[in-house]
């Protein structure tokens, strides 16, 4: 819930804009403090997650009280590359709902965090063209229908919007990625298809805005155009991370299936 419209209209950022950025530090220190935990008790924790996770909640809280530099097109692509993808898979790296499992003590939070992670809404909302169609398509519903026009004065329509494009990159990163236990866990032929075709959406849609601005508004030709280059460019970078995390598990599977086929031999041999 960061994009521009979060600011009041005077100098600083307004209330909404405050809050959200307080309720993402809030969240890394309880991270912080849960990886601490574990830590103290013998269980080893790798710091690297915890900077990701860190680094994604620092990222969340910036873009809801500073302005980036450029026209305000080009501001609201920074936003829009920082809450809708870039933090989402510094949190998704993080493995959040691991660390929770392990570091909860037992209970009914214990208990009932698993039955939601493997119930079957659950395993159907991280169906990866699922949620795909869900971060992309809100995008191409934001953009290409009078709902970003709508929203400027509609404070509640605002916080739906800015919550949706936070909420459905988070899920699609988690879906594409599978770092985190849940019910169903969708190969590597799914996900791999789902990020080609969300990459291949996007980068349209990115062409689109070059060339158009979105309905019911009017930027300057440069900014609209600066704006659009870097979604375009920036969301293939963002892609490219998540690319590289699906060859990593393909390689790391791949090492476990061959050192399986080994041992086996050498027991056949035996």
């Amino acid at each position: 819930m960061t994009p521009e419209h979060l600011h009041s209209s005077g100098a600083g950022p307004g209330p909404a804009a405050l809050l959200a950025a307080a309720a993402s530090l809030l969240a890394v220190v309880c991270y912080l403090l849960a990886a601490a935990r574990l830590r103290r008790r013998g269980d080893a924790w790798p710091y690297a997650r915890d900077l990701c996770f860190a680094s994604g909640g620092a990222a969340l809280a910036a873009a809801a009280v500073l302005t980036p530099p450029g026209g305000p097109f080009t501001a609201h692509m920074v936003r829009h590359l920082v809450v809708g993808m870039a933090a989402p898979l510094l949190l998704v790296l993080a493995r959040p709902l691991t660390l929770a499992l392990r570091a909860l003590r037992p209970g009914r939070m214990r208990r009932a965090l698993p039955a939601a992670a493997h119930s079957r809404p659950a395993a159907w909302l991280v169906f990866p063209p699922l949620a795909a169609l869900l971060d992309v398509g809100g995008l191409w519903v934001l953009y290409r229908t009078p709902l970003w026009a709508a929203s400027h004065d509609r404070p509640l329509l605002q916080a739906a919007v800015h919550f949706h494009v936070l909420a459905a990159g988070l899920l699609f990163t988690f879906a594409v990625c599978r770092l985190d236990p849940v019910r169903r866990r969708w190969g590597l032929p799914w996900r791999g298809a789902a990020l080609l075709g969300a990459g291949a959406a996007h980068a349209v849609l990115a062409k689109s805005l070059y060339a158009a601005a979105p309905y019911g508004t009017a930027f300057a030709p440069a900014d609209l155009r600066t704006g659009a280059l870097l979604m375009y460019y920036g969301g293939d970078l963002v892609e490219l991370a998540l690319a590289v995390v699906l060859a990593v598990q393909w390689y790391a599977a791949g090492g476990r299936s061959l050192a399986r086929a080994r041992r086996r031999l050498r027991a056949a041999a035996v």
